[in-house]
């Protein structure tokens, strides 16, 4: 298994840039240790060098923040992409970021979970660019680098691109106009300038073309949990349905047409659902085949992670859970943080007959049962009680192949997550294609690809659908996949006053919020470091 995540510690110890006005900097030192000294000609530098690279998506050491756990890229963007939505709330009200992304009431004020966006984003993009910098065809001849070492760095460098236009989609989805800058910029105390949105979304689009036209890029399914060919692919089908957005001009043409791409390459829908999002989700062969790219955790090697599904599934549980000495998320720790709202259980999978002091409640449908409710209130009434609304056990450490008898014993000595975050996997593809095929007047091209989503969720088929149950089926599908935000910008629900949720815009019942929330502020620190930034209309003041 290639496992790019056993070197990952050693990149630990490469510090991380406090400032980001200059993105690309070397030592003022001359004799100071830099990249092209590192490199040389041996493949393993050139494995660390792109070990860094991942290594942004779970490093949470170096930022300035009340909690280093908050600061994970993974962990901040779940929160911003969850907790602002129908889907989350969390209870940590002491937190930075708690109350402002939980009510849509963020402004420019220092908020924890947005700037470790842009910060991890904008670190990861400037690590890019000087492993590019540095892996020329040209600088390694000069090396002494053997064309064999050379063939495979040029795949590595392939793996850098994509990494970093998922990065740049981060960046544009979240803060729409970002600082851009890339590895043909200029070099040294470089201040980027503010790219329009569409112009990153051009660029990016461009990017993974690229990618998937070069035979050296891994092939689709060779790489786990590393990004390969079926990941750019992957993002490509994401780009193109959310184009209206970032651009004003829809693409579902393109969209529909990347998705069939995605069909061609060996991908299958894992043949259940709760096993992409157990303990050996990396491990498991059968959800793997449906795994595009994940975010790679392994809670024995690598420990002190507070972020990533060590956030998703700790958080989602609390000490009176593991009944009978049952450890009920394959786990020891419990921080009882995050749960759902009980309305959202209700409307995506029509729950009933729930009884929570059994702990039991009906559903047709496997995604929806993945809730705890045991102990738990059904109205919240006060976000700072754990207790009010459903846990979501959807993120367990227990194998996929075992019991929680059966692991009780390893799961008492867990207090790490192994479960891989998935970033893309073939059921969004597929919902993907139904919603470009929507648009395109073609549904019934995409109503077998539905229906394998919800015959693999032993639910009821459907003959024919609209935007309305499409969206839902989103909720259904993709839910605590930190992509509902999205979503509901893109299905212009987001600020609308006709689709309310609990404390929308800050009201218990919900209310409209303006269409400026549909992007972040950048972080105050980085307008006032770099002078060619504009803040994000709405949150000039």
């Amino acid at each position: 298994m290639k496992k790019i995540g056993i070197i990952l510690a050693a990149a630990c110890c490469l510090c991380v840039t406090s400032c980001l006005k200059s993105l690309d900097t070397k030592p003022l030192n001359e004799t100071d240790f830099t990249s092209d000294v590192a490199y040389g000609n041996e493949e393993g530098n050139y494995v660390a060098g792109l070990a860094k690279i991942y290594y942004c998506f779970i490093n949470q050491w170096d930022l300035q923040v009340a909690d280093m756990g908050s600061s994970e890229l993974i962990r901040a963007l779940w929160n911003i992409n969850e907790c602002s939505t129908d889907e989350a709330k969390s209870a940590m009200q002491a937190d930075s970021w708690v109350k402002d992304i939980n009510e849509n009431g963020w402004s420019t004020a220092e908020n924890a979970a947005t700037y470790a966006v842009y910060a991890r984003c904008m670190h990861a993009i400037s690590y890019v660019n000087e492993f590019l910098r540095q892996t020329t065809e040209e600088i390694l001849a000069e090396r002494g680098v053997d064309s064999a070492l050379s063939q495979k760095i040029i795949g590595m460098r392939q793996e850098a691109r994509i990494i970093r236009v998922y990065m740049y989609w981060v960046m544009l989805d979240t803060f729409g106009d970002v600082p851009f800058v890339t590895e043909d910029s200029e070099f040294g105390t470089y201040v980027p300038e503010q790219a329009k949105r569409a112009d990153v979304f051009d660029y990016v689009v461009t990017e993974l073309k690229e990618v998937t036209e070069n035979p050296a890029t891994p092939a689709a399914g060779s790489n786990y949990p590393r990004v390969d060919k079926g990941t750019a692919w992957g993002m490509l089908t994401r780009l193109y349905v959310n184009a209206g957005v970032y651009t004003g001009t829809a693409r579902w043409e393109d969209a529909k047409n990347a998705c069939e791409e995605v069909f061609k390459l060996g991908y299958d829908l894992c043949p259940e659902y709760a096993w992409l999002f157990r303990g050996d989700n990396g491990e498991n062969p059968e959800s793997r085949k449906e795994i595009m790219f994940a975010v790679y955790y392994d809670g024995v090697k690598s420990t002190w992670k507070w972020g990533g599904t060590n956030y998703l599934s700790i958080g989602a549980s609390q000490g009176i859970d593991d009944e009978n000495g049952l450890f009920c998320i394959g786990l020891r720790d419990h921080w009882a943080s995050i749960r759902a709202p009980y309305e959202f259980a209700r409307d995506m999978f029509a729950v009933s007959n729930q009884d929570y002091t059994a702990g039991t409640y009906d559903c047709a449908d496997d995604r929806g049962k993945l809730f705890h409710i045991k102990g738990r209130q059904e109205e919240m009434k006060d976000l700072s009680v754990f207790t009010q609304g459903w846990s979501v056990f959807k993120y367990n450490n227990t194998p996929h192949d075992q019991t929680l008898e059966q692991f009780r014993d390893i799961a008492a000595t867990r207090n790490f997550s192994s479960i891989d975050f998935p970033i893309m996997r073939l059921a969004e593809v597929y919902l993907n294609y139904a919603e470009a095929c929507l648009h395109l007047n073609q549904k019934d091209a995409a109503i077998p690809f539905l229906n394998k989503l919800r015959t693999r969720a032993h639910t009821s088929t459907i003959s024919d659908y609209d935007a309305d149950w499409l969206l839902a089926e989103r909720g259904r599908e993709l839910y605590w996949e930190a992509l509902r935000r999205v979503d509901l910008i893109r299905f212009d629900k987001f600020c609308s006053g006709t689709y309310l949720w609990k404390y929308k815009g800050g009201s218990y019942n919900g209310q409209s919020i303006p269409e400026f929330r549909k992007v972040f502020a950048i972080p105050p620190s980085e307008i006032s470091s770099n002078k060619k930034l504009n803040q994000n209309p709405g949150y000039e003041n």
